[in-house]
Order: C-alpha cells, then sequence, then structure tokens
C-alpha cells in the first residue's frame, strides 16, 4: 500500500512539473507598439491597425488605405492581391472596431517585417475534455507604408 501512495505521488508531482504553462494575452498592447527605431513602430501600428480595423472588423473600405493593390498572400487558401483579398471577405458584415487586437501576445518588428503572436485555446489531446493554449502567428512584409506580403 505504501509503494503505490508513494507511486501516486511521484505521479502528482511528475504532472505538475510537466504542466504546461498557458500562454498570456499582452496586457498593455499600446506598449508593444513602441520601439526605439520611429521605422519599426510606425510599422507595428500599421500592421495592428490593419488587424483590429480591417481583419478583425472585416471593414473591407479601409483595405486601400492598409494594402498594397499588389498585394501578396502566401496561404494557399487565399487569393493574392488586394482585390482578391476583398473578394474573399466580401460576405463578411463589418463589426466595430476594437481599441485592442483579440488574443494578442505579443508584436515582433525587424526591417520591413511585422510579426503578430496570438493565443489559441484547443482542446488537449492528452488530457479528455481539458484544454491548453499555444500560440500562432501572422507574418506581414511592409513596403512604401503599406501591407505588401503576407505569410
Amino acid at each position: 500500500m505504501k509503494k503505490v501512495f508513494l507511486t501516486v505521488v511521484a505521479l502528482m508531482i511528475a504532472s505538475a512539473l510537466l504542466a504546461q504553462a498557458p500562454v498570456e494575452v499582452a496586457k498593455d498592447q499600446q506598449a508593444l507598439l513602441k520601439s526605439p527605431d520611429p521605422k519599426l513602430a510606425t510599422n507595428k501600428k500599421l500592421v495592428y491597425d490593419y488587424w483590429r480595423e480591417v481583419l478583425q472588423a472585416t471593414d473591407l473600405s479601409k483595405a486601400e488605405q492598409y494594402m498594397t493593390a499588389d498585394f501578396i498572400e502566401h496561404n494557399p487558401s487565399m487569393p493574392t492581391g488586394r482585390k482578391g483579398f476583398m473578394e474573399a471577405f466580401k460576405h463578411f458584415k463589418p463589426k466595430p472596431v476594437k481599441a485592442t487586437v483579440d488574443n494578442l501576445v505579443t508584436i515582433v518588428a525587424e526591417r520591413d517585417i511585422v510579426v503578430l503572436v496570438f493565443r489559441e485555446e484547443l482542446d488537449n489531446p492528452k488530457a479528455k475534455g481539458k484544454k491548453y493554449s499555444t500560440t500562432w502567428f501572422d507574418m506581414f512584409g511592409v513596403k512604401d507604408g503599406k501591407i505588401h506580403e503576407h505569410w
């Protein structure tokens, strides 16, 4: 009995040590937009506002403001070009623009690239009925003050 008890305690400790730490969303998204490099700060704000106003709120009237006409899309299930983008999203009804981006973890910028990292909650395949959080990202190329590319 004592051996079973010690085994159970050992398993509980091991599972606690192996438990996945949840992904946390950013508490201050405005702080993520800052950078000592003004160009990087501008690019971050451009992509952040594009996500909030065009994608999250599905306001296609603002697509031209944010995207180049020859926008390159690397997602094989989406058309390329601003026109193709607008065609793909035309069935979505616009929603109010939120002050923040849903589930945003962080923003990273380097040269003309901006990456938005998001939190996602999924079913845990190792623990039936439980969830776990993970991340996914979208990466954008900026050219001449507009979004030119998406990965």
